[in-house]
């Protein structure tokens, strides 16, 4: 398909906004605030929104092209509580990307504006025919690339690339 399917070819605001979430009551665990897999959800659900809204990747890829975005590697981190009922924003930059691959940082920010969490993640696209990986279609490609640039200008975020592990002296 030569055709974009939905979304559109930027500018695209640096970085993208992603906003409406809100944390629900099924998310909190038994130490009163969300538990540490569902911000995996929620940041999931804000990269959905990216892809389909501003890039036309994702569901509508899937449905239309049999293909779509596979999370390769994943690193949160846990910043501040996050409470049932709070509104939730979430920043999204793209770092790189190529001709198969995304390169994401993501913060979600509570609605007095404060990072709570961040995630640093790989996708790749993945044909649901073979099961491996396959290129984006042109115009994809383009748009991911053009994002990049528009990101470029960003101040690097301090847990971009950061190993994990116990630090010692």
């Amino acid at each position: 398909m030569t055709e974009p399917l939905s979304g559109h070819d930027g500018p695209y605001d640096a970085p993208v906004e992603i906003r409406g979430f809100e944390v629900l009551p099924e998310w909190i665990d038994y130490n009163g605030h969300m538990n540490v897999g569902y911000y995996g959800v929620a940041f999931d659900m804000a990269l959905e929104r990216l892809m389909v809204d501003h890039l036309g990747l994702g569901e509508v890829q899937v449905n239309a092209l049999g293909q779509g975005p596979y999370v390769l590697q994943s690193q949160m981190s846990f910043l501040q509580e996050v409470l049932e009922g709070q509104p939730l924003t979430f920043r999204i930059r793209m770092l790189d990307a190529d001709h198969k691959r995304g390169h994401y940082f993501a913060e979600m920010l509570s609605d007095a504006g404060e990072v709570c969490a961040t995630q640093e993640a790989l996708f790749m696209n993945v044909s649901h025919t073979t099961g491996r990986s396959e290129a984006y279609p042109e115009w994809a490609a383009a748009r991911l690339a053009q994002m990049v640039r528009d990101h470029a200008g960003l101040t690097p975020a301090p847990q971009v690339g950061q190993p994990i592990g116990i630090r010692r002296q």
